[in-house]
């Protein structure tokens, strides 16, 4: 999100998704900033479904940071008429970020098995631009933004590979509990080597998502 906000040709909008998702949420996993999100946001999943369709939001392109358990109790044939990148991640290093902040987790909750059915209905609607692995954009940056720029019929932009640090105006209100690394980058940063260790519970959980990790990530740039 933070490297497409630095196209002016680009708007990008933070999980518009976000408040639909926790009125509708599955799972009893604790939200931080739960009141806030849901005072900040459109609670109503489909009429945040038409102002993503509808609003002229000013600029060429427009970037939907979306969550894929977002999508809960919606019909995501709104999304064939867009360029959809999938956005895959080792669920080891989910599983560690996402345990800090919220209790109780399971594979719902980091949205593996929802993203594995969403690879295959954007696959067979043929609306899936590209797959994207966050560890393979790390480890080059510029050549991977290319290929995803490439895919998508856009100009690569220089600019996209840093930002200024500290929170951003398009932040949503969760920001302060889970974007205090971003908020320190001011780019992208080799990936750390340190081996992760997961508590058993969490380690069960990545039993589960691995193999679709696995799978997504045959498709990746």
């Amino acid at each position: 999100m933070y490297s497409f906000a630095q196209r002016p040709d680009t708007t990008v909008v933070d999980e518009p998704l976000y408040a639909h998702y926790l009125t509708h949420q599955p799972t009893e996993a604790e939200h931080p900033a739960r009141e806030a999100v849901l005072a900040s946001q459109e609670n109503d999943g489909a009429r945040v479904v038409d102002t993503l369709k509808n609003h002229d939001y000013g600029t060429e392109n427009v970037v939907f940071k979306q969550m894929t358990h977002h999508l809960v109790d919606l019909d995501p044939a709104f999304l064939y008429a867009m360029s959809n990148v999938l956005l895959i991640r080792d669920p080891d290093e989910i599983l560690a970020s996402f345990g800090r902040v919220v209790d109780r987790v399971t594979a719902a909750d980091v949205g593996l098995p929802q993203q594995g059915d969403l690879f295959n209905r954007l696959t067979v609607t043929g609306s899936l631009t590209a797959v994207v692995d966050a560890g393979r954009l790390l480890d080059d940056p510029p050549g991977v933004l290319e290929r995803l720029c490439d895919r998508l019929d856009l100009p690569f932009d220089p600019a996209m590979l840093q930002w200024e640090p500290g929170p951003k105006p398009y932040d949503g209100a969760w920001a302060d509990h889970w974007y205090a690394g971003v908020h320190r980058s001011a780019g992208f940063e080799p990936r750390p080597k340190k081996v992760i260790e997961l508590p058993p519970n969490l380690a069960t959980v990545a039993e589960v998502c691995h193999p679709i990790y696995q799978r997504l990530l045959q498709h990746a740039l």
